[in-house]
């Protein structure tokens, strides 16, 4: 089945879990989640797969082990691509993105080791440009307050010292727009954006080594 979209049953299944985040309401509501947000989820994957490679869905429970907030389930979708890049809808917005989203602490030496050298940080700077001029956001989902360790506060490229992620992103306000096929041509426009930045970070930065 080709994706369509999400229908307002979707956003209005959030709305609901937004208010009433128990059990209850999971157990009697998960036929609408299955049919009306989880489907329409993989059936984009599905479209995308052939591009940009096999997805997962993240579980719609949530991980309150070590969390003041005890509700018990995640008031959004969410899905990555193994080879990078994610998709997430709410109630509020749908978003999607790529990049590296949390650095481990060798993948932070060898970023910020890269951004203090001129050359490497003149690459990440026309490849930051490409990106934001195709109205793709660069950031980080986290930052240091002052400057990392062994750099001065003064340096010239402390806003992405600071980083301890670096991610290309988009983000829309729900709209109509929504349950109309038009949420696939925006990812692959937002992933396409992202390349230049990706590849900065794949040559310069790369996996990490330590081991988990």
């Amino acid at each position: 089945m080709a994706f369509t979209g999400w229908p307002i049953e979707a956003i209005e299944f959030f709305e609901r879990l937004e208010d009433d985040n128990t059990k209850v309401f999971w157990t009697e509501h998960k036929p609408v989640y299955d049919e009306f947000v989880r489907a329409p989820m993989q059936g984009l994957l599905d479209e995308l797969a052939k591009k940009y490679g096999p997805s997962k869905i993240f579980r719609p429970h949530r991980d309150v082990r070590f969390s003041k907030d005890k509700t018990p389930y995640k008031t959004n979708i969410a899905a990555a691509f193994e080879n990078g890049g994610y998709v997430s809808l709410s109630a509020d917005s749908f978003s999607t993105g790529t990049g590296y989203y949390m650095m481990a602490k060798d993948q932070l030496a060898r970023f910020r080791a890269a951004i203090d050298d001129d050359k490497t940080a003149e690459v990440l700077e026309r490849a930051i440009a490409k990106v934001t001029a195709a109205d793709v956001e660069v950031m980080s989902f986290d930052s240091l307050k002052t400057a990392p360790r062994g750099y001065p506060k003064n340096h010239p490229r402390i806003e992405l010292l600071r980083m301890k992620g670096c991610v290309a992103r988009r983000e829309w306000k729900i709209g109509a727009w929504l349950d109309t096929a038009e949420p696939k041509d925006r990812v692959m426009a937002t992933l396409d954006a992202a390349k230049p930045l990706v590849k900065w970070l794949d040559t310069n930065v790369g996996p990490t080594t330590i081991a988990r």
